[in-house]
């Protein structure tokens, strides 16, 4: 009974989400590319101050866009990567982080240019790429890095 009460719980703030989005481009959230914050960053992919190591917090391979919302690199990489999270959607996870928004993560993480990149196998250490990218070159890094096909 508690399992389906957490799940209700769950699926109506999922819908509160989507509700609220006033378009496709928001910054907050979208269909298929999960926006984080400093503390969901630390839940799903890396508790940075608990840990020394690198231990990746999930369980499917992840692609982490690092951009800014004044950034035109960032804008055309953008709908690569929305086209990509439905493409490869339940064996890649997609998130974004907003630099501006989330000032301490992107420190935290060493971000320095945008858009940057952080492909996160499910196993291993993860990987940046700094700058605009074409799809193929997006698509390669998918199978070398991530090892997803």
């Amino acid at each position: 009974m508690r399992k389906i009460i957490i799940l209700i719980a769950l699926g109506f703030t999922l819908l509160m989400t989507n509700c609220n989005s006033t378009s496709g481009n928001d910054n907050k959230s979208t269909a298929s590319i999960t926006a984080l914050t400093n503390e969901t960053f630390k839940a799903n992919v890396f508790n940075y101050p608990v840990n020394q190591q690198w231990k990746y917090e999930g369980q499917l391979p992840a692609i982490i866009d690092f951009y800014a919302t004044w950034c035109p690199p960032c804008k055309k990489l953008s709908p690569l990567l929305e086209d990509l999270s439905v493409k490869y959607k339940g064996k890649i996870i997609f998130y974004k982080v907003d630099v501006d928004a989330e000032q301490q993560l992107a420190q935290s993480m060493g971000i320095q240019s945008m858009p940057t990149l952080l492909f996160i196998p499910a196993n291993g250490q993860p990987q940046q790429s700094v700058g605009l990218v074409s799809n193929e070159t997006l698509e390669k890094m998918i199978k070398e890095i991530l090892l997803v096909q």
